[in-house]
């Protein structure tokens, strides 16, 4: 639960120019060397857990955790890691693919979205980024879901602008060791995570490193009662001297920002816009069914017109943000590092989306919308965050606009960029 808009890595970012086409310009395969057909099988696998979630979610959210028993199914079914090559124990997923499966599961609950989010985030950090012992030792234990991954990059200080954190990451002293402190907030199944990638600084300079959660001066605060996502596990985590051996380090100081992060953040975002599509998705499905067999004094709700109109905007609205998505995953299907602006279109489009048509689905069911295992009052709480996390919605704004100022010529704005954000 990470908010920064951070930019692509140097050069591993789209063309500054491929905000206004309509398709990337080299085609990539569904995923790597998976058949489409294994493909289909892990999407209707997702819908069938989806499926199943669908009564106990809400009581999940009502008591404020995913039960581990549900991170196991999630596990069996091949969703952690489903995008990591097969080599690693994933599935090779391709990105539409994948994007499915967050649809599926961002469409019951968002904590189910969240893990697949904050455990591909990890992944596909340390899948680019993390030397081959490294992803030889983590990889095949995230896919298969022995450890629970957190992702620990907000501070106090430190949200859009992640350029600011303050955790430290400095040499114990004794050359076969580095020590990382600091108090990291927000961390999404930071409650129950094995081990967290950690964003701090090393000598003044953005680092990230691994912290297993049982090593001394790890503690965490659950936190309970926030706006959304109550299912989620999200704690805070405080990294009091914590040792670790250096080999935890992923990529050299000075990388950690604008390369282990921004991978990190790239990935979240495209599964949050993903999950996203699924919320509102299911919100259109429960006011057209709402407003199709609900009568008021003997006329059917689906007889007024505002109504309708409400219905109409709602519809459009999720279908337009189903093709940004759509259309990310196709820029990304290339390779590691494709699609960046074009998932940050997808993600702010898709976060309205939910938001808005949350909104007017609670106002089409009323009271039903307000009762307390309601699944589009859920969506509505959850919602705000989606345009929160992983790129708050006025920030990429700014990134879409200079990108687009850029395609026809215009340097950027002065002021456009935070201090400590990632160019």
């Amino acid at each position: 639960m990470t908010r920064v808009p951070d930019a692509a890595p140097p050069g591993a970012g789209p063309p500054a120019d491929t905000l206004m086409h309509d398709a990337p310009t080299t085609a990539g395969p569904p995923g790597e060397g998976q058949p489409a057909a294994a493909e289909e099988s892990l999407v209707r696998a997702a819908a069938e857990l989806a499926a199943g979630a669908r009564g106990p979610a809400a009581g999940w959210d009502r008591t404020g955790g995913l039960p581990g028993s549900v991170r196991e199914d999630m596990a069996a079914a091949g969703l952690l890691g489903a995008d990591l090559p097969r080599r690693y124990g994933g599935a090779g997923l391709g990105p539409a693919a994948l994007g499915e499966v967050a649809a599926h599961l961002g469409g019951v609950c968002s904590a189910l979205r969240g893990l697949l989010t904050v455990q591909g985030m990890v992944a596909a950090a340390l899948a680019r980024w993390g030397t081959r012992e490294q992803r030889a030792d983590w990889l095949p234990r995230l896919a298969s879901g022995e450890l629970t991954a957190g992702f620990a990059a907000t501070e106090q200080a430190a949200g859009s602008a992640l350029g600011a954190v303050e955790t430290r990451i400095e040499d114990s002293g004794d050359g076969a060791d580095i020590e990382v402190s600091g108090r990291k907030r927000w961390i999404t199944f930071g409650e129950v995570a094995d081990v967290f990638l950690v964003l701090g600084k090393s000598r003044g300079k953005p680092a990230t490193v691994l912290v297993e959660a049982d090593r001394t001066g790890v503690s965490r605060e659950p936190v309970t009662g926030q706006l959304g996502m109550r299912a989620a596990r999200i704690a805070h985590v405080t990294f009091d001297a914590v040792r670790v051996p250096r080999n935890r380090l992923v990529a050299p100081p000075g990388l950690g920002l604008s390369h282990v992060a921004a991978t990190a953040l790239d990935h979240g975002r495209f599964t949050v816009a993903w999950g996203c599509v699924g919320m509102a998705e299911a919100c259109v499905a429960d006011a057209a069914t709402h407003a199709a067999t609900r009568t008021q004094g003997g006329v059917p709700l689906a007889d007024h017109q505002l109504v309708r109109s409400l219905l109409a905007r709602c519809a459009v609205e999720t279908a337009g943000a189903r093709e940004l998505a759509r259309r990310a995953a196709e820029f990304r299907a290339p390779g590691a590092g494709r699609g960046v602006t074009e998932t940050i279109v997808a993600k702010y489009a898709a976060a309205a989306a939910a938001a808005s048509v949350s909104r007017d689905t609670v106002q089409i069911l009323g009271s039903a919308g307000c009762e307390p295992d309601s699944r589009p009052g859920r969506h509505f709480r959850d919602a705000k965050v989606m345009e929160i996390i992983e790129g708050a919605q006025h920030v990429s704004e700014l990134h879409i606009a200079d990108r687009l100022l850029r395609q026809f010529g215009a340097p950027p704005a002065s002021g456009t960029r935070q201090s400590g954000e990632p160019v």
